[in-house]
């Protein structure tokens, strides 16, 4: 599984410049919020989601503080049901822990088939923040180096209203 040196190493290959934060583990949103306190950046949650027939993964990126309309995501993405991934699913796709979940997990998805959305809500930021495949340290990565990065790795993403 790719962990931090490879996040670290994958950055560093694209010439992707992150401010590094190294903090006891976070295991709560509170605990990652509290490490990072006055740090300039979009505090994100990003959440891992399925269909029922565990065909079709979803990364979703948006603000901390914003809640899914899971509804209208179900809509937009034309899957009927849909839920949060298990656990066991989120190890054996992404190789993450729950409250460790963030795009660099995408690093370890070797079907290459879980789809990425970028709230429109925060597209506009200057940065955002993600645990780079361990909770003991966040990154702080500008916006317009995440979306190369994602490209860079398989995984283009999508922005829109979530």
């Amino acid at each position: 599984m790719n962990g931090f040196k490879e996040v670290m190493e994958t950055l560093q290959e694209q010439n992707i410049e992150v401010q590094l934060v190294e903090h006891e583990a976070a295991f709560t949103m509170e605990d990652a919020d509290r490490a990072i306190e006055g740090i300039p950046g979009v505090r994100t949650k990003t959440l891992f989601l399925m269909n029922k027939k565990k065909t079709r993964f979803y990364l979703l990126i948006m603000d901390e503080n914003k809640r899914l309309d899971m509804s209208a995501f179900k809509e937009l993405v034309d899957d009927r049901q849909l839920k949060m991934a298990s656990e066991e699913m989120l190890y054996e796709k992404l190789g993450l822990q729950p409250g460790g979940v963030s795009p660099f997990g995408l690093l370890n998805d070797k079907d290459g088939d879980v789809e990425v959305y970028i709230d429109k809500d925060i597209a506009d930021e200057e940065r955002m923040s993600f645990h780079p495949n361990t909770n003991e340290k966040t990154v702080f990565i500008k916006t317009v180096d995440l979306y190369p990065f994602l490209e860079h790795i398989g995984h283009p993403a999508k922005t829109v209203l979530l």
